[in-house]
């Protein structure tokens, strides 16, 4: 990501805080920044892309720096943990993510709805992984159920204390508390030997979203070899090669396909009159629509 794009990108996410996502107009973007309306369609097809854009980038600071803290260090140390979840917590707080996922939650938009999911489910795995580590594979069949109740524990203890306390409070020590709390937690459940949650519903989950993956690009893969055998020149044609191998390659290769340049592309195909069949066009059409949805 180049500076320019990087700064939009800054400045969009302070206008989301002061004013909220909903309330932000790419106008309010591009007034900020000082791009052109033109500049901002190059780097996003929209207003939500863009904070698909902001809140990847927001995660991945959190992962490399909540990484960064297990080098060299102990996996079953609790100690590094709470520093992992001291640190995870003070980068929430100070990019605002707990109000931009509220705002999302009451957006209509798919996209961004998923994408908050997945973030969630992403998040309570890396914990029970944590878990397994601190706390022993002889506790796994629990430590599921121990992760999903952590994480409301430690929502919405800090919720009340800056509530009570104010926004600086003393973030550690929530945490802290939070954390000794869930650690007596998982010795009472090991013992109760009651579960909520199986652990197999993590596997389950990655293998179908794997699965639907697998199977998108499968279909995908032979719609634009179909395609492709329409042209009988294929070197008079190379401009639609071009875009159907691209289009082939942002959804292979890329972890968010730029949605505007894959619609600009099958609005190409579909003016090429007479190269390709009604039907297969729309068929492709129709495949990416509801992979995107």
């Amino acid at each position: 990501m180049n500076d320019k794009k990087k700064n939009v990108v800054k400045v969009a996410h302070q206008l989301f805080i002061e004013k909220g996502f909903q309330s932000t107009s790419i106008q309010d973007i591009l007034d900020v920044s000082g791009i052109s309306k033109g500049t901002f369609y190059k780097y996003f097809s929209s207003k939500n892309e863009l904070f698909i854009t902001l809140f990847k980038m927001i995660i991945k600071e959190v992962e490399t720096n909540r990484n960064e803290l297990l080098i060299g260090e102990e996996l079953f140390n609790i100690e590094i943990f709470i520093k992992q979840i001291e640190l995870q917590m003070k980068l929430n707080h100070m990019n605002k993510l707990v109000r931009l996922f509220e705002e999302v939650h009451f957006s209509k938009d798919k996209d961004l709805k998923h994408l908050v999911n997945a973030w969630q489910m992403n998040e309570t795995t890396w914990l029970y992984n944590r878990f397994i580590d601190l706390f022993g594979t002889d506790k796994k069949a629990y430590l599921l159920d121990c992760a999903v109740m952590f994480s409301g524990i430690l929502h919405y203890n800090i919720r009340y204390y800056y509530k009570i306390y104010g926004p600086q409070a003393d973030l550690d020590y929530v945490v802290r508390y939070s954390v000794e709390r869930i650690r007596k937690t998982v010795h009472e459940i090991a013992e109760s030997q009651q579960q909520l949650f199986h652990p197999d519903i993590i596997k389950e989950w990655i293998a179908e979203n794997e699965n639907k993956m697998q199977d998108f690009q499968e279909e995908l893969y032979n719609n634009v070899m179909l395609l492709k055998s329409d042209l009988s020149n294929l070197e008079g044609h190379i401009q639609y090669i071009e875009l159907l191998d691209f289009i082939l390659d942002e959804f292979q290769h890329s972890m968010s396909p730029r949605r505007f340049l894959i619609d600009s592309a099958l609005l190409s195909l579909e003016a090429a009159d007479g190269l390709f069949k009604k039907e297969e066009i729309e068929r492709l059409r129709k495949l990416i629509e509801v992979h995107l949805s």
